[in-house]
């Protein structure tokens, strides 16, 4: 039986750790080659090998246009196109809007949204020349209920959902065949927990804390996300586009 993506070639940013390195993993187990892009150049040649099977490592900043257009072109000319594209690559800042500086304002909302428009805007011609595809942008459940201490966060993640709706509203008007979601997750024990969590608990006491705020009872894993985000990518979901897929462990239904 053929593989759920097999044949396809994806881009995922954030490529060497987390929900960004588990969405590469499945793609090819299920048939796919990927190119990880990714600013930690060990981090992404690592898991490009740990992960085998003709996986392309490309060293760059999401935030910079120049580096989008260069790992468009080296994934087109290392893997022959591009039919999916995962926008995964992200930080969290945590802070209030009185607390929030506007550099980091600035910050998260280049590494979170910017580079999700960065991506779209650079990926879609190729994508179209590859017969189409899919486009998946991990936005978050703070991007669809808010929180008092995440001013920056939530700004850009509910940027990125009306975003996602716009990039599909467009392909679908251009039959470009290219479909494009978001999907919000609650909390995945990625190395970015670390960036929100309490500096006077210890890790696990965090993840507990975190865990009890769900219905579900525990926070998620990269692999919980990778899944939704195959489905997106496969053609399973050909008829969904500009839509949210929530993994929230139950949260956003409180």
């Amino acid at each position: 039986m053929a593989g759920r993506v097999a044949g396809k070639v994806a881009l995922v940013t954030g490529g060497a750790r987390g929900i960004g390195r588990a969405c590469a993993e499945l793609f090819v187990a299920e048939g796919g080659r990927v190119a990880l892009f990714d600013r930690n150049a060990e981090g992404v040649a690592a898991t490009a090998q740990a992960i085998g099977a003709g996986t392309v490592a490309i060293v760059g900043d999401v935030t910079v246009e120049a580096d989008w257009q260069g790992a468009v072109a080296h994934t087109v000319e290392a893997l022959g196109g591009i039919n999916i594209l995962v926008n995964a690559a992200g930080i969290a800042i945590v802070g209030t809007v009185e607390e929030t500086t506007l550099e980091d304002w600035r910050r998260v909302h280049a590494v979170d949204l910017d580079s999700v428009f960065l991506g779209c805007k650079t990926a879609i011609p190729a994508m179209a020349k590859s017969g189409g595809g899919s486009i998946v942008n991990l936005s978050s459940v703070a991007g669809i209920v808010a929180s008092h201490n995440f001013a920056a966060y939530n700004s850009a993640k509910a940027g990125v959902r009306h975003l996602s709706k716009s990039v599909a509203l467009h392909c679908a008007r251009k039959k470009y065949g290219i479909r494009c979601n978001s999907v919000h997750p609650a909390f995945i024990d990625t190395p970015m927990l670390d960036d929100i969590m309490r500096k006077d608990r210890t890790r696990d006491e965090s993840v507990d804390r975190l865990a009890s705020q769900l219905p579900l009872g525990r926070v998620g894993t990269a692999r919980d996300i990778a899944y939704g985000v195959l489905y997106l990518a496969s053609d399973e979901s050909a008829f969904m586009t500009g839509a949210e897929l929530v993994l929230d462990g139950g949260v956003s239904a409180m």
